[in-house]
């Protein structure tokens, strides 16, 4: 067993990191392109937010294939594919025709927001899976930091995107938007040359029913994970924009800022988790199953509170923006963590088709949120999706409970 760190390891995750972060500005910032640009045509919020629907569909369908994939062709390709695709939508997008009927521009939409869903997911499973075959399972408090630093740059990054996604719109246009970023994503692709093939290969034929063989921890993880982000998106996706623009009287450009910062805000506390958490007796911070039901159950009561609040008649400027930071922070904690154990759980040999199925619950908790968001925002308000919230929270709590602890002891990774 090696914990020892070659250097072309080292520059291999740097060049993934590199692409990643590159991408990711993208996907925000196609994301902020697309809600400003509907809303000034006229649609509705709740219409614009649907127009990210197969977005979401195409994530769960890419990560459930995209590890098995990953394992069969590499890393390399299928992080290069994704960018690849980012460029074709980017490019697929810009071709749109206002004078094209409603019901045409929304499926030409949602069919260019398909292409990018599969791209974001192949990159984001190609990233993951990197740092798994650079870091030892058993050097498990730098696994976790390398993990805390990317997903939460990624997710820093992802609120610039938001940023730079208005900025080029008001600064350029919707079509040159589109085209700048597609260009230079095409520069971040010719990276991909100087990594090696085979990267993240497996070397031996994964037959396609192990996709739905994983391990007990593997599944509760990826369960909990699914109802995790489902908490999240059931009030983020369709509820807080709409109650912001609507309830509120916020401007478009306001309620963008304030989602944006809060991922923005999100990912530095996802960063500084490591620094952050409590650390066991060898002074170094090693995530652990009760660490995650800890802060899960912590996060459970904080979106009914905010409900019993709104409920009270407290102002929703302050019970809606205040506790959502609440939410944030508490989520963020969660989510490093979540990010960390799904690789402490998984050997190299295993780490794309594990990672990707994983994802695939990320992605599946998404839909589900996208979905409700809209529906019971539109029966119950606001209040009735931070009530659902919470309930998935509870439901993610008590699946947590399940987990077994991680044991670095049994990795017989070599890293190299």
């Amino acid at each position: 067993m090696s914990s020892t760190f070659k250097p072309e390891s080292l520059r291999n995750y740097a060049i993934i990191t590199a692409a990643y972060w590159g991408f990711t500005i993208t996907d925000g910032a196609l994301r902020m392109l697309v809600l400003l640009h509907f809303h000034v045509l006229g649609y509705s919020p709740f219409a614009i937010a649907m127009l990210f629907l197969f977005y979401e569909v195409f994530g769960v369908v890419t990560n459930f294939f995209g590890g098995w994939i990953g394992s069969q062709v590499g890393i390399r390709q299928t992080l290069y594919g994704g960018i690849a695709l980012q460029i074709f939508a980017l490019v697929m997008l810009s071709y749109l025709n206002p004078d094209w009927g409603v019901p045409v521009q929304v499926a030409y939409v949602m069919a260019a927001q398909a292409f990018s869903g599969i791209a974001k997911d192949l990159t984001k499973m190609s990233s993951k899976s990197a740092i798994r075959l650079v870091v030892p399972k058993e050097a498990a408090s730098r696994l976790f930091k390398w993990v805390a630093v990317l997903t939460g740059s990624k997710n820093a990054l992802k609120g610039v995107g938001f940023f730079v996604g208005a900025a080029l719109l008001e600064g350029v246009g919707f079509r040159p938007a589109l085209l700048s970023q597609a260009a230079v994503l095409g520069v971040i692709l010719l990276s991909g040359s100087l990594l090696p093939v085979g990267m993240g290969k497996i070397g031996k034929k994964v037959p396609f029913k192990q996709l739905f063989s994983k391990s007990k921890a593997i599944n509760v993880l990826s369960a909990a994970r699914f109802f995790l982000f489902g908490s999240r998106d059931v009030w983020f996706v369709v509820a807080l924009p709409v109650f912001l623009y609507e309830a509120l009287g916020w401007r478009f450009m306001q309620v963008g800022s304030y989602m944006a910062l809060w991922v923005i805000g999100y990912g530095m506390v996802q960063f500084l988790a490591p620094q952050l958490l409590r650390k066991d007796s060898t002074g170094k911070v090693v995530p652990k199953a009760k660490t995650i039901l800890f802060w899960t159950s912590i996060l459970t009561p904080i979106p009914a509170l905010i409900a019993l609040t709104l409920m009270a008649g407290v102002r929703g400027n302050i019970a809606v923006t205040g506790g959502l930071v609440v939410f944030g922070v508490v989520f963020a904690f969660n989510s490093a963590v979540h990010s960390y154990l799904v690789l402490a759980y998984t050997e190299d040999r295993d780490v794309s088709l594990n990672v990707g199925f994983y994802y695939m619950a990320n992605s599946g908790g998404r839909l589900l949120g996208t979905i409700t968001s809209g529906l019971f925002y539109q029966w119950f308000g606001l209040v009735g999706c931070l009530w659902v919230s919470s309930l998935f929270v509870l439901t993610a709590a008590l699946i947590t409970a399940q987990l077994p602890e991680p044991d670095p002891a049994d990795s017989t990774m070599v890293v190299g």
